[in-house]
């Protein structure tokens, strides 16, 4: 996941330190109650020749569900940690899929598309629980929604507010991701929303899950 510091600061080492052993056990994990996410890949239906871009990409596991489901497609990723990157990259050699998917080190709230992978923007984004990892997070709802291609969209998905859960459930959950300094951002889509219209995009909500999980999805029309 990413974070919003330069590589070298201190969100970097943080999720260094935090993802220096966990990334080799991350995917069988956090398949459990990372949720939406394959729904998300199966909703993004990019045009062919498009170019995806996800920020905060950890292991590469969406990046390789989405070069695989999308043949066509070039796919990105970028994220703060130089140990999640590590395995990404081990992740995508092993799929083949070197020549389709390249990564990139780099700060989630401010990144030049063209010195990282030589493209002006991006036909998709994807955000998948990222958000709740890094404190200036609207932050980087905004830079992606700057790097968006005309017509091109955000999707989002990320911890919900659990609004149509046990209360008891809502609190070992929170206890649980604070273990791995993960905070549910409860006003994401209000903000998102927010930040939608402030760039002239056009947004869809949803909260799946009986409200675990948080869906968005941004279209930039000008």
């Amino acid at each position: 996941m990413s974070a919003a510091e330069a590589p070298g600061g201190s969100a970097a080492g943080l999720m260094d330190r935090i993802y220096r052993h966990q990334r080799h056990i991350y995917d069988a994990s956090r398949k459990f109650y990372l949720l939406g996410r394959d729904q998300l890949i199966d909703g993004l239906q990019p045009p062919p020749g498009a170019a995806v871009l996800e920020i905060g990409c950890g292991t590469g596991r969406n990046l390789i569900q989405i070069a695989r489901r999308y043949p066509s497609c070039a796919c990105y990723g970028l994220d703060v940690s130089s140990e999640m990157l590590a395995t990404a990259h081990a992740s995508v050699a092993r799929a083949e899929l070197e020549d389709r998917i390249q990564l990139a080190e780099a700060d989630a709230t401010g990144f030049d598309p063209q010195a990282l992978f030589g493209l002006e923007g991006f036909d998709r984004i994807v955000i998948s629980y990222a958000l709740s990892m890094i404190p200036p997070w609207q932050g980087v709802v905004a830079e992606a929604l700057r790097r968006l291609n005309m017509g091109g969209s955000l999707y989002i998905v990320d911890f919900g507010d659990q609004s149509g859960l046990p209360a008891a459930f809502k609190a070992v959950l929170l206890r649980w991701l604070a273990l791995f300094h993960v905070t549910p951002r409860e006003d994401l889509p209000g903000a998102v929303r927010a930040l939608a219209e402030a760039a002239g995009a056009e947004c869809r909500l949803g909260a799946p899950y009986r409200g675990y999980a948080m869906h968005a999805v941004v279209t930039r029309s000008r």
